[in-house]
């Protein structure tokens, strides 16, 4: 038994509630108490290392030492080997911090992320919070703008537009009102990073974004949150709350003079309201369907204003960039892909989680040396990268440094970081279809080539599957396919008709047996 109070971390993200975080929170409560022993029970964000959930910490002289995965049945046994100081016991992983998965990583805009309570004020301030806002009041826009620039910083969500052009133009563009949006509708498969940053660091988001609003000028901001999401939308209306109570929003932001308004708008559950103009619709109150450009955002956006748009991660990579110097920001990374993006591992894969490393790593690394191959234990076949719009990656390219314009070299791309991995039973064929079939039930239906192009696509992909029998026949159809994806990537009013030909093409050209073809097609690009 051990007088001092201990404090011990049990997360709240989804992640660990899904394998049962509440449950072994609320048995180390109770069996603490019948033990007479003093813990203090932190909720705190996901380390990421979701093979090892429910991950629970333990604060001890030698460091925070992890035990995981930890089950509520599990707590006893724990306490018996000495859990609160650190004992050893099978489910011990020693010292968080020294796990390779972690060790290995360049966390910057992760850094607090499962360290801290993410709705502790004081927390918050003790990790470098607000010291990236307190900054930028001491500036005018325009050397925060100049700050976003050189650092390089370039946009998250996918389309990877430099932060700092965007924000000048808000900043340029002459009006009396201008917004702040955050897109959090986070719909690609096998990405959470936006998810574990406003769950885990919310005041992080409402730094980076109150910093955009002083550069730019704007006064209110909204924060569109996947409707999904339910956990990230109640700890960022708490932590908006939280953060006016205390100054750092609302008329005075920090007794500057200067006003910036806060808040949640739930999104409608529609994967299209991710592309900006239909996410501006949906907030608005109306259908999201996508608008046409120009006029761009920039100039005319959220009801017709000025707006500034990012993702979750390009704002909260604002907050360090102040506070660091862009300089510092900016010396991670390779070529014009500066910073670290965080790479969400899913799929078929051993460990999957979250990985925050500089641009330049390969997608080897990430797959053996984090992820730890599959969680079947058979080869890894193909690779989607960048969401469900995004290419499948063969081994052949797997040791290509990822940056962006590396992977828009080879016809794929980055996107929001979302890795998902397949092994060899896979059939690229059936998910090819997959594609055109989630364009179809997802697209808003305004243009054409992406409406009726995508439906097309199914049709054309089940002719070429099931057609094994008449090679000149299913060779038209391949012909046929091409040309129907290259309408859609040069006729869509957006990425969601432009971007479904990539995982399409891919598939046909880098996995031809799975469509019935004996070779790579003469026409392959």
């Amino acid at each position: 038994m051990t007088s001092a109070i201990v404090k011990v971390f049990v997360p709240r993200d989804s992640a660990a509630l899904a394998v049962g975080a509440d449950e072994v929170a609320e048995a180390l409560r109770h069996e603490c108490q019948c033990r007479g022993l003093k813990v203090e029970l932190v909720r705190n964000g996901s380390r990421g290392l979701f093979w090892l959930e429910t991950l629970v910490e333990v604060q001890t002289p030698q460091g925070r030492i992890a035990y995981g995965p930890v089950e509520a049945a599990d707590v006893p046994g724990l306490l018996d080997a000495g859990l609160l100081q650190g004992g050893e016991h099978p489910l011990r992983q020693g010292v968080t911090e020294q796990i390779p998965f972690l060790a290995l990583q360049e966390r910057l805009t992760f850094r607090r992320v499962g360290v801290i309570d993410p709705l502790s004020l004081a927390d918050y301030e003790a990790h470098e919070g607000w010291a990236g806002l307190r900054r930028a009041l001491s500036l005018d826009g325009s050397a925060i703008i100049q700050e976003m620039l050189h650092s390089g910083l370039r946009g998250r969500g996918g389309a990877a537009f430099p932060a700092g052009i965007k924000w000048k133009t808000v900043r340029e563009a002459q009006s009396a009102q201008k917004y702040v949006v955050c897109n959090a509708d986070e719909g690609d498969s096998g990405t959470y990073s936006d998810r574990m940053t406003m769950e885990g660091d919310p005041f992080m988001l409402i730094e980076g974004m109150t910093i955009a609003a002083l550069a730019v000028g704007a006064t209110r901001g909204y924060i569109y949150i996947r409707s999904e999401y339910p956990h990230a939308i109640a700890t960022m209306k708490e932590a908006i709350a939280r953060a006016t109570a205390a100054g750092f929003l609302g008329d005075s932001v920090c007794g500057s003079g200067r006003a910036f308004h806060l808040e949640v708008r739930k999104a409608a559950g529609s994967y299209v309201c991710g592309e900006e103009t239909a996410m501006l619709e949906s907030i608005e109150g109306k259908r999201g369907v996508v608008r046409a450009k120009p006029p761009l955002p920039a100039l005319s956006g959220l009801f017709g204003q000025p707006t500034v748009i990012n993702n979750v991660i390009t704002f909260a990579s604002a907050p360090i960039i102040l506070a660091r110097g862009a300089q510092a920001y900016r010396d991670f990374g390779v070529g014009r892909s500066h910073g670290t993006l965080p790479f969400q591992l899913a799929g078929n894969i051993k460990h999957g989680g979250l990985v925050e490393k500089a641009f330049g790593l390969t997608l080897r690394e990430l797959l053996y040396g984090f992820g730890g191959g599959t969680a079947s234990g058979r080869p890894i076949k193909a690779v989607q990268v960048g969401g469900p719009l995004g290419a499948y990656v063969p081994e052949s390219q797997w040791d290509v440094p990822l940056d962006y314009e590396a992977y828009a070299a080879m016809g794929a791309v980055v996107g929001h970081g979302g890795i998902v991995v397949h092994d060899d039973t896979a059939d690229l064929s059936q998910l090819a279809r997959y594609a055109m079939e989630f364009c179809a039930i997802e697209s808003c239906g305004k243009c054409t080539p992406c409406r009726i192009g995508s439906t097309r696509g199914v049709e054309v992909i089940d002719r070429i599957r099931f057609n094994r029998n008449n090679d000149q026949n299913r060779a038209e159809q391949v012909i046929l396919l091409r040309d129907l994806c290259d309408t859609m990537t040069h006729g869509s009013l957006c990425a969601m008709g432009g971007m479904t030909p990539f995982p399409v093409l891919s598939a046909l050209n880098h996995y031809p047996q799975d469509f019935g073809l004996a070779a790579p097609d003469q026409a392959a690009a």
